[in-house]
């Protein structure tokens, strides 16, 4: 196995307490100068070792018999390794998986959840060029969505006129919800696997990170995954956690935001709390105001890791609605 001290740089300073402190790497990454002050720390128990760094927040470990993380990736390649050093790492670790399966008790986790699959809700596939759609047709655009870029269905023979968003799990359809579009309520009827995270059909394999909403039209306004609560629970976050990237979450700017806010700090994740305008609460409210690419921009800038800077974001978000 790789000793990582060797890769480690040069300048780099031992604490009492074993902490291996240095430059941190990868400070550019989470959108901070560079890191001149020794503020990256990693610290080694044999083979295993965890790393945090107290300018940007980014915290990688690794453990004996499992793969790279998606972070731990991240500080290894800053720190010179390349791609096929990784996948040696990788190979050697999981060698010992067998063995140490042996002499370790596991930890207890959450297993990733099994969607039934469904009947498909009932209705007529969006048409853009049907007159009976068009209502609703208008009403995507209203929102600056794209009518014909999602399989939205439409039942015409509720007594309300809805559009209605399957769910689907590896293509299969697993739930839905549909939007009314008048003034009653309730606005959404939702039927809901547990665990279900919406929006993995539509992640793409290159991508390194993954957008976390709170509902659907945001999380297809920017190719996102929505949550479709006010919090994550654990079997989400084991799907979120399986797609093995960075997760920011996006919470809505009112009170629900704050709830996701402190569950994502709770699950290591990231967050993003743009200084968006007066009036603006969610993504899909930014996509019609900014545009996709200028609203992806905004949330990508204001990205916070720390733990320090979560809580300052959240006490900004909390006067902002208070306002």
């Amino acid at each position: 196995m790789l000793d990582i001290t060797s890769i480690l740089p040069s300048k780099r300073r031992v604490s009492p307490k074993g902490w291996v402190s240095f430059n941190c790497p990868v400070c550019h990454l989470h959108g901070h100068s560079q890191d001149k002050r020794g503020r990256g720390g990693i610290k080694l128990d044999g083979h295993n070792w965890s790393y945090n760094c107290f300018n940007c927040g980014h915290t990688a470990t690794f453990s004996l018999g499992r793969q790279l993380s998606y972070k731990a990736r991240q500080l290894l390649l800053a720190l010179g390794l390349d791609q096929s050093d990784l996948a040696v790492i990788n190979l050697e670790s999981l060698r010992h998986r067998d063995l140490l399966d042996q002499i370790i008790i596991p930890t207890p986790k959450v297993r990733l959840p099994q969607f039934k699959p469904v009947e498909s809700p009932p209705g007529e596939v969006l048409d853009v060029n049907n007159p009976a759609h068009a209502e609703h047709v208008a009403y995507l655009r209203s929102r600056s969505i794209d009518p014909t870029a999602y399989p939205y269905v439409v039942d015409v023979s509720l007594h309300r006129p809805g559009i209605t968003i399957p769910f689907t799990h590896g293509g299969v359809v697993v739930g839905h919800t549909t939007r009314f579009l008048d003034a009653r309520k309730p606005k959404y009827i939702t039927e809901q696997q547990v665990g279900y995270v919406f929006g993995c059909d539509l992640q793409r394999p290159d991508w390194s990170v993954a957008l976390v909403m709170e509902g659907p039209f945001c999380a297809i306004s920017l190719g996102g995954l929505a949550v479709n609560h006010q919090t994550i629970s654990d079997e989400q976050a084991a799907v979120l956690n399986s797609l093995d990237r960075e997760i920011i979450v996006v919470p809505d700017q009112n009170k629900s935001g704050v709830a996701i806010i402190d569950r994502a700090a709770e699950l290591g994740y990231s967050i993003s709390v743009p200084p968006w305008e007066d009036g603006i609460e969610d993504v899909n409210e930014a996509v019609k105001r900014y545009g996709r690419l200028g609203t992806l921009l905004t949330i990508l800038e204001n990205k916070e890791s720390s733990q320090l800077k979560i809580k300052l974001r959240r006490k900004w978000l909390v006067k902002r609605i208070q306002r």
